[in-house]
């Protein structure tokens, strides 16, 4: 929620400025304004079976009578306790030291390898089981976030985020696909992202005192294209039919083949993908909600850089996602800028006065437009009656002045143009007409949905009403709709302390029907229906309609 910390009547009578006291961004660097599941969704409970195991062993010494190797020695022992263990070269030339020092009696991490085996990661002197920390991680085209996880106990022990240090080489995912195809381009990306963890971890682990070696576990929730840039896999084909990733589940790889400053053995598992456009955030968001262990049928939603939907319950998933962020993010509007501070995320105006009211971030002079504003803008203008439900501006005027210059933290107007309401229009008639696609392929309609989830840092604070007023979420009564707030990093959290959870969340990618919907023709026609406010069919948006009826602008 916004808290208003003052307001500033302005000379100028059409508008009045609202600044927020608060930094309501998705970058955050206080562990606590992080939020990861909101809005009567509560953390799961987990019987903890994390992506390692630390045992303690206190091992004989060789002797004339016992003079096994010793590694031996200790895969033996540990055998007997969790099964068969594989010890990689990195461990082997640690372990004999180690054992001496400590006197033979040490810990030793372990993690899931083959099936039915254990990989060795590490081995410490002494009883440190209760030393135990794994990292979650959401990577985000615009901002990653990391949480450290005590693993012993599944403690979130704080948080830590930035901005994905790839947007200072493409603010948008087609411009870093389109680099990595370049000579050097992959490995500039890969090392930008790592970049960006290697920086968020050393801050996690000097805040709480850890050796980044103690890092012995990393889940990642991340889209397809981020997860390749991640792993340093080429992206290209993600953008071309018949649009194919390289990988959808890469498994479990050691963090030393991808240069994080941790366990270099550390397992770090992606969440699965299904197909190009719907990836491991869905997957974790999707497990994070348990939408796919209810009875009853509901929607999941995360409008980012891309718009991806799952909608379905413990019996069937179905799901399909395509572009829908650009129109959000910044840069692309003529005064959009990302969600930080200076930009306008909230707007009103005055049905009678035509007044404007607005918020910025931070309660910072208004720089400009992030995606929540925009959103509420196009709401407003059509509830004033001063866009049609086509999106035009009935006046004939190009653009709308939200803030004048003399009140503007540039010195210039910060406005909305008919550009940017009609890229606007694309993006919400693209996720509206997916989520149509959806219903018709089940045989369902809107009444059937019990449940509706919007994920994602966008979801987490895009105003409800604004987005329900433009069509660019359902129509549905509110106690239904649901904000999971970062459910990719939650999801990951899940999959770092709990193998069953993976298990679970590889199940989900199998299971969901995946739909194209870049050749889709169907989707296309209604895609071109869903380009005005709310909709075509006004009676699909009852609540919205009543409000234009209330104000004159339709007949009843």
């Amino acid at each position: 929620m916004i808290n208003i910390k003052k307001r500033n009547h302005s000379s100028q009578e059409s508008c009045v400025i609202i600044l927020a006291s608060e930094w309501l961004n998705e970058v955050y660097n206080v562990a606590d304004q992080v939020v990861i599941l909101t809005g009567g969704v509560s953390r799961e409970e987990i019987a903890l079976d994390p992506l390692t195991r630390k045992i303690y062993l206190e091992l004989t010494e060789p002797s004339l009578e016992d003079n096994r190797a010793d590694v031996d020695r200790l895969a033996a022992a540990l055998e007997k306790l969790v099964g068969p263990v594989v010890v990689p070269l990195a461990a082997m030339r640690r372990i004999p030291t180690v054992l001496r020092d400590a006197d033979w009696r040490v810990t030793v991490t372990v993690g899931a390898g083959a099936p039915g085996v254990w990989n060795l990661v590490d081995v410490e002197p002494g009883d440190t089981v209760k030393r135990h920390y794994g990292l979650a991680v959401d990577i985000g085209t615009t901002t990653v976030v990391v949480y450290l996880v005590n693993m012993h106990d599944g403690r979130i022990m704080g948080t830590a985020a930035d901005y994905n240090g790839q947007v200072g080489l493409g603010e948008d995912i087609l411009t870093r696909i389109y680099l990595a195809g370049t000579p050097g381009g992959l490995e500039q990306l890969q090392r930008a992202i790592l970049d960006t963890l290697n920086g968020l971890i050393r801050r996690l682990t000097g805040e709480h005192g850890l050796a980044g070696r103690e890092i012995s576990a990393v889940a990642v929730g991340a889209n397809s294209t981020m997860v390749h840039l991640f792993l340093g896999l080429d992206p290209s084909r993600i953008c071309m039919a018949p649009y194919i990733p390289v990988v959808n589940n890469p498994g479990l790889i050691p963090a030393g083949q991808l240069g994080l400053e941790i366990n270099p053995l550390a397992p770090v598992y992606c969440l699965p993908s299904v197909g190009s456009y719907v990836g491991g955030d869905v997957i974790a968001g999707v497990l994070a909600s348990g939408l796919h262990q209810q009875p009853e049928l509901s929607l999941f939603v995360d409008i980012g850089t891309n718009g991806e939907i799952i909608m379905g319950n413990r019996d069937w998933l179905v799901g399909c996602a395509g572009a829908a962020g650009p129109a959000l993010e910044g840069g692309v509007a003529e005064c959009g800028m990302r969600a930080e501070p200076g930009a306008i995320d909230s707007i009103s105006i005055d049905p009678g006065s035509g007044k404007v009211r607005y918020t910025t971030i931070g309660g910072a002079p208004p720089v400009g437009i992030c995606g929540s504003g925009l959103v509420d803008c196009l709401a407003e203008l059509l509830l004033t009656g001063i866009v049609d439900r086509a999106g035009r501006f009935r006046d004939g005027r190009r653009e709308f002045v939200v803030v004048p210059a003399s009140e503007s933290a540039t010195g210039k107007d910060i406005v909305v143009t008919q550009v940017d309401i009609n890229n606007l229009m694309r993006t919400k008639g693209a996720v509206n007409a997916a989520l149509e696609l959806l219903l018709e392929s089940v045989g369902c309609d809107l009444s059937g949905i019990s449940r509706f989830y919007a994920a994602g840092a966008f979801g987490q604070y895009l105003h409800l009403e604004s987005a329900i007023t433009i069509g660019l979420y359902p129509d549905l009564p509110r106690d239904k709709m649901v904000r999971l707030g970062n459910a990719s990093g939650e999801g990951a959290r899940l999959v770092l302390l709990s193998n069953r959870k993976r298990a679970e969340a590889e199940s989900i990618a199998r299971n969901i029907t995946y739909f194209e919907l870049n050749a889709n023709q169907v989707f296309m026609n209604k895609f071109v229906g869903s380009k005005f406010l709310p909709h075509t069919n006004l009676d699909y948006y009852p609540t919205v309609k009543a409000k234009l009826i209330e104000r004159g602008l339709v007949e009843g």
